[in-house]
């Protein structure tokens, strides 16, 4: 009787020993990719991120899940590029996964966005303080014709409404709080802001492919930035926007990015040049026009601030 327990002890530990070698072993485990430790550099499509890429010193490349990641040193940084995809989803699904396959320090966002403030100006590059999710909404019951009123439970609801839209902060977690936290503005890291604010001389460019603008871009660091699930191209929600948030810029992805960083807590940065004014321009909307400057002008300032980076 001893021998056959002593047989059947050893077979539950062979059991045991294979079973997790074969979980180890499955796609889509998160083993890292490599050990550096880097500055994550993403932009939400290809051509937000071209200029980049071709700055890339010893370029390396790995496929996870379809999105590629080239692993490299920008500006003497070890960093590893990739492409977040464009939205909420696919800039929260991404920003972990980077995370959890590599080493990675900081994380910084270059790329195209919505002016929001009337002072600004297509071109211009913006380095918002804080992001926030603006389209995070509850869709208001029409109580009275015309007037529409949150279900008295719901107490998040503060924020001025655009009609039946009543903005709410999302629910967040971290390691050192797990109690959920409702949280509207994901903070930058204050560090990479000043580095931001020091950039001087930064060579802005004024056209692109035979299109000008009418006046030098500018860089401006703080203020407000939203993100949200839905291209804007509307003059009275613009205004909405501004006066609600007081944003400088919207755009599809940073305040999603913002919020995987605060998760897991990695200092994040971001970097929008204007390439339309959501709505507020006299004609039809201009991104297809100017995306070219502002995505070349968005990266030629993260590439100053790597430089200056310490």
């Amino acid at each position: 009787m001893r021998g056959i327990a002593f047989v059947r002890r050893i077979g539950a530990a062979l059991l045991l020993t294979a079973t997790l070698a074969g979980c180890a072993g499955m796609p889509g485990a998160a083993t890292r990719l490599d050990g550096t430790p880097r500055i994550a550099v993403l932009s939400a499509f290809e051509p937000e991120l071209a200029l980049l890429l071709k700055q890339v010193q010893s370029p390396a490349r790995h496929s996870v899940n379809g999105v590629e990641f080239t692993t490299g040193t920008l500006q003497g940084k070890p960093v590893v590029l990739f492409l977040s995809g464009i939205s909420m989803v696919n800039a929260t699904m991404n920003t972990q996964l980077v995370l959890d396959r590599f080493n990675v320090e900081r994380i910084v966002f270059s790329g195209i966005a919505g002016g929001v403030n009337p002072t600004l100006h297509i071109g211009d590059v913006t380095v918002p303080a804080q992001w926030g999710q603006y389209l995070e909404v509850l869709m208001a019951r029409e109580t009275a014709p015309g007037k529409f009123s949150a279900p008295p439970w719901m107490k998040d609801a503060t924020l001025p409404a655009f009609g039946m839209m009543h903005p709410r902060p999302v629910e967040t977690r971290t390691a050192a709080n797990p109690k959920v936290t409702p949280k509207f503005w994901f903070e930058t890291d204050p560090k990479m802001l000043d580095v931001a604010r020091s950039l001087r001389n930064v060579d802005l460019a004024s056209c692109s492919a035979g299109k000008c603008l009418a006046r030098k871009p500018e860089l401006v660091v703080g203020g407000n930035g939203v993100s949200g699930q839905a291209f804007m191209d509307n003059k009275a929600y613009r205004e909405y926007t501004y006066k609600t948030f007081q944003a400088n810029v919207l755009d599809m992805e940073t305040a999603a990015v913002g919020m995987v960083a605060y998760s897991n807590g990695v200092p994040y940065i971001a970097f929008r040049s204007l390439s339309d004014l959501a709505g507020g321009g006299e004609e039809e909307n201009e991104m297809g026009t100017f995306m070219g400057i502002a995505a070349d002008n968005s990266a030629k300032v993260l590439l100053a601030f790597l430089s200056a980076w310490k």
